[in-house]
């Protein structure tokens, strides 16, 4: 199995040479050359999760991984989850189904795809002797998932930057109170944009990177995408695939999670509409709707997680949709430096043949977590309700839809307790959450001082 930048320009890798690497030396992403096709679909139908998760991840590791490795990081990697189902489905309404993303240890569903690279990333390691330093940038869920999936490894040193004042107290305690010598939260002046600018500044640095052992965990990391491509399929079977279509509506940042619905499609999965579910930052709604992938001004929200102009796996998508076509993405790319670019007619078709999209303002999303509550008795959090309220908007009679529920209500009390009265109680691990010591570091929006900092602060 190969893997290929978007951009054209970097070093064709192995699987675990791209999970290892991250972002491309030629600051494109990692794809794997051709996409494997599931085989017997209906054979998923009973199985655990750690079982469907090999038969669906093991075609794209190549050498990289021996059978019981893989068999190993998965069953470490879902064994501190809540749910014997790891993603339980919960019906909303007729034809409209909930799935719960948020029994991992932090609460996201990042923990599917950060558990299992953390374990990765560990064998790989072990095998090899090297020590690597991870850098992330985060808008709330990332940083807390990795700063629990490599706290405490030997070979390991992990920087997380969060935007200061912009990611919900909850996450910010997540990420501030573990105290493992080998972690360290970074709090940047600016938005997750920014933190994300700063990473890639970081990557670019060619000198650096290879000085540090930069590896990168962000959804800009291939293997991120692929773990998160299993319940796509679990719950697609659940559903009656593969002998019926499904639709899937997603709260969409960065567009990472969205994009492994599109890989599961392309594997053979019969996902029907993949809706993109947006808050008051709408980039990406605007552009399937106008072909116009212009940013703006980022605007903090109740959904902060999703307060992002400049969705990275995006640029996968556009890889895929202008035919693989590098040169293109390049030139996209430049044109974002500068503002934003116009998706030629052809990629805008071949984008809307697999994604549609809608948007919820901050009353939509507090109205929607009120109306869920007394229907259902579900709480939501914010972002969960961006989703739920989109996909209440594109419902298809005869065809299920299910709405990814990204984070567990506590994570956002504020939010819930303005739309319903009730705030809701973090789960029983993490019930002295508050009153833990923080620990982090305010950093200014500075390429040249994070260097600094993260030199200074690694286990040589």
């Amino acid at each position: 199995m190969r893997y290929i930048s978007t951009r054209g320009n970097a070093p064709i890798l192995d699987f675990e040479q791209a999970m290892l690497t991250g972002l491309a030396r030629d600051g494109g992403l990692y794809l794997p050359e051709t996409i494997p096709q599931l085989q017997d679909l209906a054979g998923f139908e009973g199985l655990s999760y750690e079982e469907a998760a090999f038969r669906v991840i093991k075609p794209f590791l190549g050498e990289s991984f021996s059978d019981e490795e893989l068999t190993r990081a998965i069953a470490a990697a879902y064994e501190n989850f809540g749910h014997v189902a790891r993603a339980p489905l919960r019906q909303l309404a007729p034809g409209h189904h909930l799935l719960e993303l948020f029994h991992g240890p932090t609460l996201a569903f990042k923990d599917f795809a950060m558990q299992l690279i953390g374990q990765l990333f560990q064998i790989a390691l072990q095998r090899s002797g090297q020590r690597i330093t991870i850098v992330g940038a985060t808008s709330g869920d990332t940083g807390s998932a990795a700063i629990e999936a490599f706290r405490g490894l030997e070979n390991v040193d992990v920087f997380i930057l969060f935007p200061h004042g912009r990611v919900s107290e909850v996450q910010r305690r997540q990420m501030t109170t573990p105290d493992d010598a080998n972690v360290h939260a970074l709090a940047l002046s600016g938005h997750f944009d920014d933190c994300q600018a700063r990473l890639k500044d970081l990557f670019n640095d060619y000198a650096f990177r290879d000085e540090v052992g930069l590896a990168g965990v962000n959804s800009i990391n291939w293997a991120r995408v692929l773990a998160q491509v299993v319940y796509y399929v679990t719950s697609a079977v659940s559903l009656g695939a593969p002998g019926r279509q499904v639709d899937f509506t997603v709260p969409t940042g960065n567009f990472g999670d969205i994009l492994a619905g599109l890989v599961a499609k392309r594997m053979g999965v019969p996902v029907g509409r993949l809706v993109i579910a947006t808050n008051q930052n709408d980039i990406l709604h605007r552009a399937l709707t106008s072909g116009e992938y212009r940013t703006g001004q980022v605007e903090p929200s109740i959904s902060p997680s999703m307060d992002i102009q400049v969705s990275s796996n995006f640029e996968r998508a556009l890889f895929w949709a202008y035919g693989g076509d590098a040169t293109a993405i390049r030139q996209l790319m430049e044109e974002l430096r500068q503002g934003g670019f116009t998706i030629s007619q052809g990629a805008l078709q071949a984008l809307r043949e697999d994604f549609l999209s809608g948007r919820a303002s901050e009353q939509e999303t507090l109205e929607t977590i009120r109306i869920i509550r007394d229907e259902t008795g579900e709480i939501l959090c914010p972002h969960s309700a961006v989703g739920v309220k989109v996909a209440r908007e594109h419902l298809r009679e005869g065809i299920p839809m299910i709405t990814l529920a990204t984070a567990h209500p506590a994570k956002f009390p504020d939010a819930v307790e303005q739309a319903t009265g009730i705030r809701p109680a973090l789960p029983p691990h993490m019930e002295n959450l508050f009153d833990l010591p923080e620990r982090s570091s305010r950093v200014e929006n500075d390429a040249d001082a994070l260097k600094s900092l993260i030199l200074e602060r690694r286990t040589a």
